[in-house]
């Protein structure tokens, strides 16, 4: 019979690496694995419950909220915040920190999470997820501090996301490998079924909106054409526009996620704090690379909690390409990205 490990247990053999370790932090690995079959739970009966569509309401980035968004928010928070594990916790579907209620006291833990990631796909039943990552607080004192949130994601201790398709999966890495866990509806447990996972050397896909192609700077679509009929030969575009599901296909395939600057919005769409970040982590600590255009996302010292950035990640040798190309043709997107990372400082 193959061998069957389950998250919690894969997470507890990870934490015998650590003699000192107190099990907090291997707690709340497991609560994001229960949030997750919470949230399953819900996405994949939404037809049928009076969860789906939108709420009354925006999130701190000015989109419409959907009624799923809000809950899934609700169950990661409520799972982290009674638990005395964490100082901090930042939503993408909330403004400032998340309190923390004193009476279960404070944690060492600092959790940013974007609930449901392409919520905007939910009432038309494509794939959905959840992106989460975990920083250890440094500053002194008993409560958790912005400092304590904006920090580089190389100093990042975990980071995961879960993807709601058609199978439920949970990929996550402490900084010792990626794994892949598949929910069996059946039993209500994560098996492992992707162990140690490595982007391919040898890229299949890329994945960009080209419906924003004509305000992408020159540098952008040299790389792009190049990736159409490159050394690789053409790869081949895929998008499903929830950066979830793109990424995670092109984790197990190969290939480069790009959500590129344009002349609307030359700082970029994706969220430092809640997305980028843990996702260059994964794809790092799965052998690849993540980019700004200029630098490694993982590098970047955050200044405030709504900053964004243009994002590239997946096989190392394709985001470096369009790094090169980036600096060669678009010196004036670089300023205008440069003086927006200044005015973030300030």
């Amino acid at each position: 019979m193959h061998r069957l490990i389950t998250i919690e247990r894969h997470i507890q053999m990870q934490q015998r690496e650590f003699p000192h370790a107190t099990g907090t932090f291997t707690a709340m690995l497991q609560d994001m694995a229960l949030a997750a079959k919470l949230i399953a739970r819900e996405t994949t009966r939404a037809g049928l419950g009076n969860i789906l569509g939108a709420a009354d309401s925006d999130n701190p980035f000015g989109e419409r909220q959907q009624k799923l968004d809000l809950f899934a928010d609700e169950v990661i928070a409520s799972l982290n915040s009674e638990a005395g594990r964490v100082c901090a916790m930042v939503s993408e579907e909330r403004s400032g920190l998340i309190d923390v209620p004193p009476t279960y006291g404070t944690g060492k833990y600092v959790l940013l999470y974007d609930p449901l990631d392409g919520s905007s796909n939910i009432d038309v039943n494509v794939s959905i997820g959840t992106i989460f990552s975990i920083h250890r607080k440094y500053t002194r004192g008993e409560n958790g501090t912005l400092d304590d949130v904006l920090q580089e994601g190389m100093r990042l201790l975990a980071a995961g996301y879960v993807i709601y398709g058609s199978s439920t999966m949970m990929v996550y890495t402490t900084g010792s490998g990626v794994y892949g866990f598949t929910l069996d509806p059946v039993i209500g447990e994560f098996i492992l079924s992707h162990p140690n996972i490595r982007i391919p050397d040898k890229p299949r896909y890329y994945s960009v909106n080209h419906a924003n192609a004509r305000r992408w700077p020159e540098g952008v679509q040299h790389f792009v054409n190049e990736l159409q009929g490159g050394q690789h030969g053409a790869l081949q575009l895929r998008y499903i526009g929830s950066m979830v599901s793109d990424f995670h296909r092109n984790l197990l395939q190969g290939g480069i996620f790009m959500y590129p600057p344009d002349t609307h919005r030359p700082e970029g769409k994706i969220r430092l704090m809640v997305e980028a970040q843990a996702l260059a982590f994964i794809a790092e600590q799965a052998g690849g690379y993540a980019s700004d255009g200029l630098r490694d996302i993982l590098t970047i010292r955050p200044h405030n909690l709504q900053q964004r950035v243009p994002f590239f990640v997946g096989n190392r040798e394709l985001v470096q390409r369009a790094e090169a190309l980036i600096q060669q043709h678009d010196h004036e997107w670089i300023n205008a990205y440069q003086t927006y990372c200044q005015n973030q400082r300030g």
